[in-house]
């Protein structure tokens, strides 16, 4: 049969050690700031019920998924592309029974027929946080603190991403003094959220057809592109977009909580940030690369009716979620990431050596599963070279701390233990080995 070389498909990606290592690594940063910040973790099914999605997002997105009808079968079905519907569903299923509030997290793979690009794949990992149960901005602001806990635990600061946030009650407030009627408030917010998408004179054309005045027009421009430093008085932005400061009492909310919970620096106001889906329904917010280089690296807000929707009691929620592919960009452009992902795989405790001779050899297996089974990372060589030298070089390959040199001193009940940090060398008693190990590396 003739040979076929094979490749990954397209938009997908294949993690060697040193690649899953790097992934790892952002997960176990966004796995501890959620356990820390008092979220429980929780997984669903890959796949769902394509209603699920339509449900929520509309028959539009059905083009965004990879779904599919089992043969013979009558359901269709698609790999997730979010985790909220699957949330939704599972907090909808058991919402009598769940302590309140739910705070819950989730790492899983995400799958979007799309066509890859930077930033964006047809398969990725996604960190989700929620909180169901609780309204008020001090619970926007708890999930927006969890998402900057980690990106704090990543080594990134205020300096070089920022939350860029807005509230949908406060933009329709704001529309509203603009002149835009209730019935074109949705399109108007679609308008605000296509911002970046369009030419000025296509947005200019499609405010005018909001029913806005050429001043209103102007000034619903200048909104769409309005952005300052949550710290900064809202009075100012107010009087940027020529509305009255009390239309964005709501989001005033939101940056006394910031305050308190002394995450200021790290938010921005965006006018323009109303997050296109349709279910938000307070705070919503995006977090960004400084220099707008990248797509953003997370995105949410409020989703107060989505636990209702899929047949659970009326629940205010709120939620994020953030992509491994962008943020790996941004860690990477920062020189937050090693060039060579091996160095942040785990560190063998221990590589045992042979030198030679059958006692040696006989001795070395029941030695490394004696190392590994006291809890101990060990390894050896599978090379028939009995070069210690060679042997040693393989050590240092793998990154071991120590070696065990299995010589003549094993007919005295003793091996060599190598200290391969510090270049020292010293012989101990093999019932004294482990010990030894532990004490050099500190437990």
């Amino acid at each position: 049969m003739a040979s076929h070389s094979y490749q990954a498909p397209k938009g997908t990606r294949d993690f060697y050690p040193g690649d899953l290592a790097v992934r790892r690594h952002i997960e176990n940063a966004w796995r501890s700031a959620s356990i820390d910040c008092g979220f429980d973790e929780v997984e669903g099914p890959t796949f769902e019920h394509l209603e699920l999605y339509t449900a929520k997002s509309g028959e539009g997105i059905v083009n965004e998924l990879f779904s599919f009808r089992r043969a013979g079968g009558e359901n269709d079905y698609a790999l997730r592309p979010e985790f909220t519907p699957t949330l939704a569903r599972m907090v909808a299923a058991r919402a009598g029974s769940l302590p309140v509030p739910v705070k819950w997290f989730a790492i899983p793979n995400m799958f979007r027929a799309e066509r890859p690009q930077r930033g964006r794949l047809r398969e990725f990992v996604q960190w989700n946080i929620d909180v169901c149960g609780v309204e008020g901005a001090a619970t926007d602001i708890d999930v927006i603190s969890c998402a900057i806990l980690a990106l704090e635990r990543l080594g990134l600061t205020p300096n070089d991403v920022q939350v860029r946030l807005s509230h949908r009650v406060a933009i329709a407030r704001m529309l509203g003094a603009l002149g835009v009627s209730a019935e074109k408030s949705a399109d108007a917010m679609t308008l605000l959220d296509r911002r970046d998408k369009l030419k000025p004179e296509e947005f200019a054309q499609r405010a005018s057809a909001l029913g806005l005045s050429t001043d209103a027009v102007a000034r619903f421009d200048t909104a769409a592109r309005a952005t300052q430093r949550l710290s900064d008085p809202l009075t100012a932005l107010a009087a940027k977009i020529g509305v009255s400061v009390e239309e964005f009492a709501a989001l005033d909310e939101v940056r006394a909580a910031a305050d308190r919970a002394g995450i200021l620096d790290w938010c921005s106001v965006d006018v323009g940030i109303v997050r296109g889906l349709a279910y938000y329904t307070g705070t919503v917010f995006e977090v960004h690369e400084i220099s707008g280089a990248e797509r953003a690296v997370a995105g949410g807000g409020r989703y107060d009716g989505l636990v209702e929707l899929f047949g659970g009691p009326k629940m205010p929620a709120c939620g994020f979620g953030m992509g491994d592919v962008v943020l790996a960009n941004v860690l990477r452009d920062r020189k937050l990431l090693p060039e060579d992902g091996a160095t942040l795989m785990p560190r063998p405790d221990v590589f045992v050596i042979s030198a030679g001779g059958e006692l040696a050899d006989a001795e070395l297996p029941r030695l490394v599963m004696s190392l590994r089974r006291q809890g101990l990372h060990a390894r050896s060589s599978s090379k028939a070279t009995r070069n210690v030298g060679k042997l040693l070089g393989d050590a240092g390959k793998n990154r071991a701390r120590m070696a065990v040199i299995l010589g003549a001193e094993l007919a005295e009940g003793s091996v060599a233990l190598k200290d391969l940090d510090a270049g020292t060398q010293q012989v101990v008693p093999l019932a004294t080995v482990v010990a030894a190990i532990k004490a050099a590396r500190g437990s």
